[in-house]
């Protein structure tokens, strides 16, 4: 994470999906603890149910009651033919109240490009500012991921890229019918790897955050922090979740634990301190056991930033030495 990235970090550790479809699901979503709510008219709707979903999710923005979660709406991908309309109907209805455009099944910057001219059309439209709604990019295939880096730099309004894994495994042949675990028969080390750190290095490159997908085992949360453990590691912000029990192992997966979040913010204190000149303008000091240098400030951060967004207090604060 840039550090200009660090100081505009919003927490997307938990990413709900909702079933635009499901007045219910939509009304209940508001009230649950996640960082992030994506309401969707992909996937999770059904053909004949995608014209009243939309009218369902521009409600459901217009009624309020998100608190300060991001509001975010899964739109078809570029190949189908509700795309455009669903982009048209929700954002003429709600673009007040929505936060970014989730495209799925990206497989080129060409995409994203098609999105941000039919946003700014709406948004000049509508008397929004040119480019407020942000894009969230999905790679599900082999062909996204190949043009992963240009996907990221399509527009400036990309905040995220996605991981879409069972649109991916079924792109590439994988051996499983089971989302998010690891197929048959590859026994040594994690067949996902490679594709996560794509994502991320696509992201990291460009100022975006990376974002997981689901893990489909829903009553299996034991499963679901394993799973997530894996791209919270790596680096990755949050996770998509599809059950209201995966959504506190989400935020506490992908938040920082509480001693690292403490020690990050207590190095940033102190390189402030003894880089200054009461501190005796140095570069390189000790912090207890440990040197701390421009690095360690630039590690912090991203630590600091990440505790921050999910609300963290300190529990243990640095204080200067006496003189």
């Amino acid at each position: 994470m840039a550090e200009s990235a660090a100081e505009g970090y919003r927490a997307r550790r938990s990413c709900l999906a909702t079933p635009g479809s499901n007045p219910r699901f939509l009304a209940k979503a508001k009230g649950l603890d996640a960082d992030q709510v994506f309401l969707d008219l992909e996937d999770s709707v059904a053909p004949i149910a995608k014209v009243d979903a939309r009218k369902n999710i521009v409600a459901a923005l217009n009624e309020g009651g998100w608190g300060s979660k991001l509001r975010v709406v899964r739109v078809n991908d570029w190949t189908t033919e509700w795309t455009y309309a669903d982009v048209i109907e929700v954002v003429s209805g709600a673009g007040a109240n929505l936060d970014c455009i989730m495209l799925p099944k990206v497989q080129t910057a060409e995409q994203v490009v098609a999105l941000d001219l039919l946003l700014t059309q709406l948004e000049k439209v509508h008397g929004y500012e040119p480019g407020r709604i942000g894009i969230e990019a999905q790679i599900e295939n082999a062909l996204g991921l190949t043009n992963v880096n240009a996907i990221a730099t399509a527009s400036p309004r990309v905040e995220t890229i996605i991981f879409g894994p069972a649109d991916f495994m079924a792109s590439i042949n994988m051996k499983s019918l089971v989302v998010g675990e690891q197929p048959p028969g590859y026994d040594v080390g994690d067949a996902y790897h490679y594709i996560l750190m794509q994502i991320l290095m696509a992201a990291r490159a460009h100022g975006k955050q990376a974002i997981d997908g689901p893990y489909l085992q829903i009553k299996d949360v034991d499963g679901f922090r394993r799973v997530a453990g894996r791209s919270a590691a790596l680096g990755f912000d949050g996770k998509w979740v599809l059950h209201p029990d995966q959504i506190a192992a989400a935020n506490e997966v992908y938040s920082p634990r509480q001693d690292d979040y403490d020690h990050a913010e207590n190095i940033l204190d102190a390189y402030d301190h003894f880089t200054s000149a009461a501190g005796g303008a140095r570069g390189a000091v000790m912090l207890g056991d440990e040197m701390i240098d421009e690095a360690s400030r630039k590690m912090a951060l991203v630590i600091s930033a990440k505790g921050r967004a999910a609300g963290m207090t300190r529990t243990d604060v640095w204080q200067p030495p006496a003189d």
